[in-house]
């Protein structure tokens, strides 16, 4: 790719994307115009040529120490400092100093963010996905976990507030301990209520994250926004919480073709569930391809229902997503994420827009399992 699309490449997520982080949106900017950064960008493979896969990598140099001029910088690492014209010699002091650990970072790294806030979508997805195939007892499998923190999406405790300020509880109570997540709900369909358990929690990944290494909490870590101290919490406290749970995380070299043996491998009378959240704008036309063919036939052949959070041009495979709803203030509708549910039907597969969220989590508008086809 080209400097000069990469470099609009750079400023585009700035505009877009970062809205709610201002120093990244500076640092694209001033990455935009560097030679040194724009070729680091070029050395992750096309897939994974992400902003955000940069942006992280320097994040992580931040938070090991190895780059004290940008720490000044990072609310993650104790800094205080605005944005300014200093910005630009740190960002070339980092480079210079850790490229070819930041070259190996983009080289073979993959953004990770694992979101646990998502879960404000995924619980009601998943109360969906019970009662559109009239199940109790769910099979989780998330596809492309990371370290598999949407598998506890019930051991969480949620809180929604809708529009005249009244919050809804779901999950377990907070007591100090475990991940919290608040979440605005915008309306449309109510709130499903607890009518499903999660008796079989699976993940797969190419490169799945343990926890109980430090260098890779670390990058987990590297993935959010710096200035979130909000979500850093929910983090260390999920990533506490996934320790003490029964769950596997399956590496795997060809995620696809793992799909069926782990349908095979489950107890008569669950309800296979897949989901994806984000993972599918990683994978290549010709794996997006397989990925949805592979799972029409296992929903066909397994009963397989799949839960798909995604931007709506990967996640709706058959018809135009539904308008946005109204969105808060200061809110981008670029990054909305819509949720689907696609299974096999008695006349074919039937795929159902179930709502939209940010992409992590601070709204949900649903539509729920009766919603538009």
């Amino acid at each position: 790719m080209p400097n000069a699309e990469l470099s609009e490449l750079l400023r585009r997520f700035g505009r877009d994307e970062c809205t709610h982080e201002p120093l990244y949106a500076v640092l694209c900017g001033m990455a935009a115009d560097d030679d040194g950064a724009l070729a680091l960008l070029a050395e992750a493979p096309p897939e994974q040529r992400k902003v955000n896969l940069l942006l992280a990598a320097l994040h992580e140099r931040v938070l090991a120490g190895a780059a004290p001029e940008l720490a000044a910088y990072y609310r993650s690492a104790g800094g205080h400092r605005e944005p300014d014209s200093g910005l630009v010699p740190a960002l070339a002091a980092c480079l210079a100093r850790e490229w070819p650990v930041l070259v190996q970072q983009l080289r073979h790294g993959a953004t990770q963010t694992n979101e646990i806030a998502r879960g404000a979508a995924i619980w009601p997805a998943l109360g969906d996905a019970a009662q559109a195939t009239g199940a109790r007892d769910l099979a989780l499998l998330d596809f492309g976990c990371s370290a598999g923190l949407n598998l506890a999406v019930d051991h969480y405790a949620l809180c929604y507030r809708d529009a005249q300020g009244t919050r809804h509880k779901r999950g377990p109570a907070p007591d100090g301990q475990r991940a919290e997540i608040e979440s605005l709900w915008l309306g449309g369909a109510p709130l499903p209520a607890a009518g499903w358990r999660i008796v079989s929690r699976r993940g797969l990944d190419p490169a799945p994250v343990e926890l109980a290494d430090p260098a890779r909490l670390r990058w987990l870590q590297a993935c959010l926004w710096p200035h979130d101290g909000a979500r850093r919490e929910r983090l260390a406290r999920a990533a506490a919480q996934l320790r003490s749970l029964p769950l596997v995380l399956t590496r795997s070299g060809d995620c696809i073709a793992a799909i069926e043996p782990w349908l095979q491998g489950l107890s008569a009378g669950v309800q296979p569930v897949l989901l994806t959240s984000w993972v599918l704008y990683y994978l290549s036309g010709a794996e997006l391809a397989r990925l949805r063919a592979t799972v029409d036939d296992l929903c066909r052949r397994y009963g397989l229902v799949w839960i798909c959070g995604e931007l709506p041009a990967l996640s709706r495979q058959e018809g135009a997503p539904p308008p946005l709803p109204e969105l808060p203030p200061g809110e981008v509708a670029a990054s909305a994420t819509l949720w689907t549910l696609r299974r096999a039907g008695a006349e074919g597969m039937a795929e159902r827009v179930l709502g939209w969220s940010h992409p992590h989590g601070r709204w949900v508008a649903w539509c729920g399992a009766a919603g538009p086809g």
